[in-house]
């Protein structure tokens, strides 16, 4: 048998711990000596210990957890439950490291505040472009809720033109409009520049009819990061006497494997009021 402190050695909890689980039922020692009151467990306990642990990492409160071991809930069942609380969690850190990106993405615009370019800039037309495209809906324009919605649909995208023999011709073109149902939703296009007949099917292929004037800037890094990049561009437009008619465009130049590498210029059509 272990003493108390050499039991929560083994198994990597306080003695605090142990305590309290023998008050509250959930682990008695195997032996408490009468004189001393000495409590005493026996390694086969630790398997119960893990269990208990293991529930309530996955979020049980701990009468929840005493049911389930009570039950005798079997390796391959905790194994499940120890599975999906890791995808949750693993669901919740790339939320919160997005969350992160977009907090220093906001901090920069607020930095570049009063800052105006002189020479990044440019006004130019924007001819017509055929693309291939798929087309699904965001929550919202929000980078959080535009990025789940169009990395996959890119994906799909390569994977059906691989799938029907057309090679894209051009850079990605991403394009945004209001949603037909409305409440703040985005209609995201993700678009390729390709040569091929106009069509309907597996893919659309179109012609993105042109811009006749676009105030334009380059991006450099992760689409994640756009947020001072775009702010830029729309002061600048809002300075110089300009008005915004739609979503800026997003091209993508350069898609290097590491995202910050990458190069987008952003095509925000404009008119003069």
């Amino acid at each position: 048998m272990f003493t108390i402190g050499d039991f929560a050695r083994h198994g990597r909890v306080s003695v605090r711990m142990l305590r309290h689980y023998d008050a509250t039922g959930l682990l008695h020692p195997a032996h408490v000596d009468p004189a001393s009151g000495y409590r005493y467990y026996t390694a086969a306990q630790l398997a119960r210990l893990n269990r208990i642990i293991a529930l309530k990492d996955l979020g049980f409160t701990l009468q929840q957890v005493q049911a389930i071991v009570d039950e005798k809930v079997s390796v391959e069942e905790l194994r499940g439950m120890l599975r999906l609380r890791r995808a949750e969690l693993e669901t919740a850190m790339a939320a919160a490291g997005s969350r992160l990106v977009q907090v220093e993405a906001r901090l920069r615009a607020i930095e570049s505040e009063g800052h105006m370019p002189t020479n990044d800039v440019v006004i130019k037309n924007v001819p017509a472009v055929r693309v291939a495209e798929l087309t699904a809906t965001a929550a919202s324009f929000e980078p959080e809720d535009i990025g789940p919605v169009i990395g996959p649909l890119y994906d799909e995208l390569f994977r059906r033109l691989e799938a029907a023999g057309i090679t894209p011709t051009g850079p990605g073109v991403a394009y945004y409009e209001d949603a037909p149902e409305g409440n703040g939703r985005i209609s995201v296009h993700a678009a390729i520049q390709v040569s091929a007949p106009l069509q309907d099917g597996a893919f659309r292929i179109l012609d993105l009819p042109p811009l006749d004037q676009a105030a334009t800037i380059v991006h450099r890094g992760s689409m994640d990061t756009v947020l001072p990049t775009a702010q830029t561009l729309a002061r600048w437009i809002d300075a110089n006497g300009y008005q915004s008619t739609g979503y800026p465009r997003e091209i993508n130049l350069e898609c290097p494997e590491n995202r910050d590498d990458w190069v987008t210029e952003l095509q925000a059509p404009v008119t003069r009021p």
